[in-house]
């Protein structure tokens, strides 16, 4: 597939990654009852993401250049239980092998990628999922399903302060505690945290208005900067 350059418009993350790049083939081990990269592969029936988690050995062939700021695997998780540890150094490897780039790395198992950490990329910014404080019924049952958010959350802080690294609320779900939550993220410390909620007509309980105002206005306030996604209109009236 190689390197991939982000549309104009598109709405991945606000328009600040240039380029996306995967290694990894078959379906992500997450189940996620929301993953966009399932729902291509559903409507396309490529064969590429379903099936055992694969290296597509050409992709260490791509060349980064320089300049661009490239999310890394955007079609799976690197760091989820069951990737091998030398696949994930070797992807790191060819990252570093072009060190005028940015390189973005989001993954609903932080605490496994806090062991990378001396692996990486000389200029690089993590990020993880939270989707909610309550995320029942959000994945499969499966016994490779992800930490859940406040245990991604408690592996956030662990990274080395001088790391860059944000938070992803999206899809959203209903909330508990929504100002709980809020403080619960701003204790990691994010450069900034992206909010949007389920466009994919995953049938998600989508929060309130009220929630994602008073989350929002709890992040303000703890002088968090917010990325807010356009799918957020649909239930803000925006």
């Amino acid at each position: 597939m190689g390197l991939i350059k982000v549309k104009a418009g598109s709405n991945m993350y606000q328009g600040w990654i240039t380029h996306c790049h995967s290694h990894l083939l078959g379906k992500c081990r997450h189940f996620c009852k929301y993953c966009y990269t399932q729902a291509i592969e559903k409507r396309f029936q490529s064969g590429r993401y379903s099936g055992d988690v694969r290296l597509n050995g050409k992709e260490f062939d791509v060349s980064y250049g320089k300049g661009k700021t490239i999310f890394i695997e955007h079609m799976n998780d690197l760091f989820s239980k069951g990737i091998p540890d030398d696949w994930i150094v070797r992807i790191l490897e060819q990252c570093k092998k072009y060190p005028d780039n940015e390189y973005i790395f989001q993954t609903k198992n932080p605490e496994n990628l806090l062991r990378f950490v001396p692996n990486m990329p000389v200029n690089y910014m993590v990020g993880t999922t939270a989707e909610s404080d309550i995320v029942d019924n959000l994945y499969g049952d499966d016994e490779t399903k992800p930490p859940d958010v406040l245990n991604r959350l408690a592996a956030m802080m662990k990274l080395p302060i001088v790391i860059k690294r944000f938070i992803t609320v999206e899809p959203m779900v209903k909330l508990g505690n929504t100002v709980g939550f809020a403080k619960a993220i701003a204790i990691c410390n994010p450069d900034f945290v992206n909010i949007g909620i389920d466009s994919k007509g995953s049938d998600l309980e989508d929060p309130a208005k009220e929630q994602i105002l008073e989350f929002v206005e709890e992040l303000q306030r703890l002088g968090v900067k917010i990325l807010k996604k356009s799918n957020l209109g649909r239930v803000l009236g925006t």
